[in-house]
């Protein structure tokens, strides 16, 4: 989409422009109305309507009959390859251009009806004062969608509700005055998930080499988690990571003669050491007592690289 396009003070944003997630989500954060929240199913997308609208843009055939050659290429099942005559092949870099050329033909009707939307790839929400305007509106770009971009409505995803009810490209908001992007559920659960899968007992590997594989994860997703507004849930998840590794190093140490000799030669008192290596209870329980504090605090896992969640000022 040409520069000249973009209009960034305006309430209404979509995913053209170069606009990153983050700053789409920008768009969306400051309003505390009911959002109609609407999902196209792109992969639905007509054929010969979608090359239509490219060849507005391109004016190389040969251009146009490569894209045509991509759309049909066929999907293979079971080594089978069988004809597709709608969507767009999912995987590719091609795939999100072309759905977002579909898709910037319902911008252009949303700005002329003067709504304020976000919308991100096939992710659109409306905001609107009243779930009786909200069904309005959601009945009335659905039939926009379906009979006049030819795509279907993905109604198990679609649904009028407060903003912080609804999540949007793994964010929701606060229900304050002045809303506040935070992490969804869904993605705090998808990040434990993934954290249980490298901290896992049954990896053979080093603490060190552990922590590098972490690393490399929790840049990526701090890159883009990193701008919600609420730190302390991730001061939450950075003391859950902590505990996380001090319950895999516990168990590495395995027998209590090795870890009362491992507290000891990290600071750990005598009685200490003692009491805690002979204790019952489980490594998730003993990570967060205080002879775990004392021999792996918070600066040795800084040590082996792994970065703070939050950056204190």
């Amino acid at each position: 989409m040409p520069r000249s396009d973009c209009h960034p003070t305006r309430a209404t944003w979509g995913a053209r422009c170069g606009k990153p997630a983050r700053r789409v989500l920008r768009g969306g954060t400051g309003t505390s109305d009911l959002v109609a929240r609407l999902v196209p199913t792109h992969h639905r997308v007509n054929h010969d309507r979608l090359l239509a609208t490219v060849a507005k843009r391109v004016a190389d055939k040969r251009m146009l009959k490569l894209i045509r050659a991509f759309l049909e290429a066929g999907v293979m099942e079971d080594g089978l390859v069988s004809p597709v005559d709608e969507g767009t092949p999912q995987g590719g870099p091609l795939s999100p251009l072309l759905s977002n050329l579909v898709l910037d033909e319902l911008d252009r009707e949303l700005e002329r009806r003067d709504h304020r939307f976000v919308r991100y790839a096939d992710d659109c929400n409306i905001y609107v004062g009243s779930e009786r305007a909200g069904q309005r509106v959601m009945e009335s770009v659905t039939r926009f969608i379906t009979h006049r971009l030819k795509l279907k409505v993905n109604q198990a995803k679609s649904a009028v509700a407060q903003p912080r009810q609804r999540k949007f490209l793994g964010f929701s908001f606060t229900g304050e005055r002045e809303p506040r992007r935070r992490i969804a559920p869904k993605a705090i659960a998808r990040f434990k998930e993934r954290i249980r899968e490298r901290t896992h007992r049954t990896r053979s590997i080093s603490l060190p080499q552990m922590v590098k594989e972490i690393t490399t994860y929790l840049r990526g997703w701090l890159g883009y988690f990193g701008d919600c507004q609420t730190p302390s849930v991730l001061h939450r998840l950075e003391t859950w990571l902590r505990r996380r590794l001090r319950s895999v190093v516990w168990k590495q140490w395995k027998q209590g003669r090795t870890r009362f000799r491992e507290l000891r030669q990290r600071g750990v008192g005598k009685d200490l050491a003692a009491q805690t290596a002979g204790s019952p209870h489980g490594p998730w329980r003993i990570a967060n007592s205080p002879a775990l504090a004392i021999a792996l605090p918070n600066a040795y896992f800084a040590e082996l690289g792994l970065p703070p969640m939050i950056v204190r000022s």
